[in-house]
């Protein structure tokens, strides 16, 4: 998508690489396939791309000399595209479960919340547990406190305290993530 400037003239969107002419390097370092790697000067390195009808891209502006690669820049370009969205995909996306209690949960709320809580955490999800305190329940913050300490207790094998219970407001929360399999390192 290019952007519209101020003036109302279409801006096109600058490349990421350097290619051919717009090297200014002196000396570059060359690779590529069907390429002798070495430092060469930018004039023999571009007619060399040039014999093979392909670009000299730079591909690592920062090194002393810049690394430039003999390669056709749309394949390269696209193979770049491509990588991202490989790394994209494989990052993995937490996902945070939220549990409600109140400063007065009985204990077969409690067990049938601490049931789903190992659920999520087997399944790889962050679990945030929290006691919401309505009206003057807020003066039953030890409650909250032990509710929170048993129930992270509970779940030790399953995960890991990540945060201690700390009071927001009318919330007191803790959040516990998932415990790395039996294992893996």
């Amino acid at each position: 998508m290019a952007l519209r400037p101020p003036s109302g003239r279409m801006r096109i969107p600058e490349e990421p690489y350097k290619i051919n002419e717009r090297i200014t390097a002196k000396e570059v370092r060359l690779v590529g396939e069907n390429i002798e790697p070495g430092i060469v000067d930018i004039n023999t390195a571009r007619a060399m791309a040039k014999a093979q009808g392909l670009d000299l891209v730079e591909i690592a502006p920062t090194a002393v000399p810049p690394v430039c690669k003999v390669v056709d820049y749309s394949k390269f370009k696209y193979e770049q595209k491509k990588k991202q969205k490989e790394i994209k995909a494989k990052a993995q996306k937490v996902v945070i479960k939220e549990i409600r209690f109140g400063p007065n949960t009985d204990d077969h709320d409690f067990d049938f919340k601490l049931k789903h809580a190992t659920n999520f955490l087997k399944e790889g999800s962050k679990v945030k547990a929290y006691v919401h305190f309505v009206g003057r329940t807020i003066v039953f913050k030890e409650r909250g406190v032990n509710l929170l300490k048993k129930f992270s207790e509970a779940l030790a094998d399953y995960g890991k305290l990540e945060m201690e219970p700390k009071l927001e407001g009318k919330r007191m929360t803790i959040i516990l993530a998932p415990a790395p399999a039996k294992g893996a390192k």
